[in-house]
């Protein structure tokens, strides 16, 4: 069916109708996105001057707190601006591309952790041949195509999604433009949009027991649910991984890390110095 979208605007309904929680929430949220940008940001600039963390692991490490920036970024700025109106206005447009960003940063972190658990694998399992098979063109070719897979993947989902008609009504039951609430919405067939959705899972299923806390919600929203599933258990799935894993990556892989960890210091000493100085 051809484009033939009536509907120019969706409105996102966000977290709760509940107007004095909306107003509660904000700031735990900001607090939260803000920690997701200091402590990977934090991680991402050590890795890239110290020259002592220029190995594999830490090239990975920082790949991922780079797109868990960009991960949040997509969302919640606009889930916090949700929080303060009562409802939100989002373009056609507008909502394709942030649903676009979503799964093309998301599928791509999904991607990457499967590439770093490979990367832990050859370290222990061959460590003789490590530097060999995990040379700075090998690493630097995983990680391209951990994020162009993820961006055609993503391609892919906004496509098929910006072809659908949309009638109305456009009152979308969650805080960000996601597939599954936009495919309720959806006038036309959206078995087309189904299928590949599956097909992508099968394709990544060699990867889904890699992080538990990443995959488990992404599994349990997208290829496990049913159309009778509540928008509230969707949302909160949702907010775990699109806001609470990326601030828990930075402690999970970095801050547990005794070399980061030095790093980290010396940095921090030296800003301190300068200042002093």
């Amino acid at each position: 069916m051809e484009n033939q979208t009536v509907v120019q605007e969706f409105i996102l309904l966000g977290l709760t109708n509940d107007q004095e929680l909306q107003h509660v929430l904000f700031t735990p949220f900001l607090l939260l996105y803000m920690a997701c940008l200091l402590g990977n940001g934090a991680i991402l600039t050590v890795v890239v001057a110290e020259p002592k963390l220029h190995m594999p692991m830490y090239f990975f490490l920082g790949n991922l707190s780079c797109l868990d920036i960009c991960y949040t970024t997509a969302t919640m700025p606009k889930m916090l601006s949700g929080f303060l109106l009562e409802h939100q206005a989002i373009s056609f447009s507008g909502c394709l591309t942030q649903l676009h960003f979503f799964h093309f940063l998301g599928s791509s972190e999904a991607m990457l952790l499967g590439v770093m658990a490979y990367d832990r694998y050859v370290a222990i399992c061959k460590p003789l041949r490590y530097s060999t098979i995990m040379s700075k063109q090998a690493c630097l070719r995983l990680a391209v195509a951990t994020w162009t897979a993820g961006f055609f993947y993503a391609l892919m989902n906004t496509v098929l999604t910006s072809r659908l008609w949309f009638c109305g009504p456009n009152h979308i039951l969650h805080f960000i433009c996601d597939i599954k609430p936009l495919l309720k919405l959806a006038c036309s067939s959206t078995a087309l949009n189904l299928m590949s959705r599956w097909k992508a899972f099968s394709t990544c299923a060699s990867h889904l027991t890699v992080v538990a806390l990443f995959y488990i919600p992404v599994i349990s929203n997208y290829a496990l649910a049913s159309a009778g599933d509540s928008a509230e258990r969707e949302m909160t799935i949702t907010v775990l991984y699109s806001a609470v894993t990326p601030v828990l990556n930075p402690l999970i892989y970095s801050m547990r890390n005794q070399e980061v960890k030095s790093c980290l210091r010396k940095a921090l000493s030296r800003k301190l110095l300068s200042e002093r100085a």
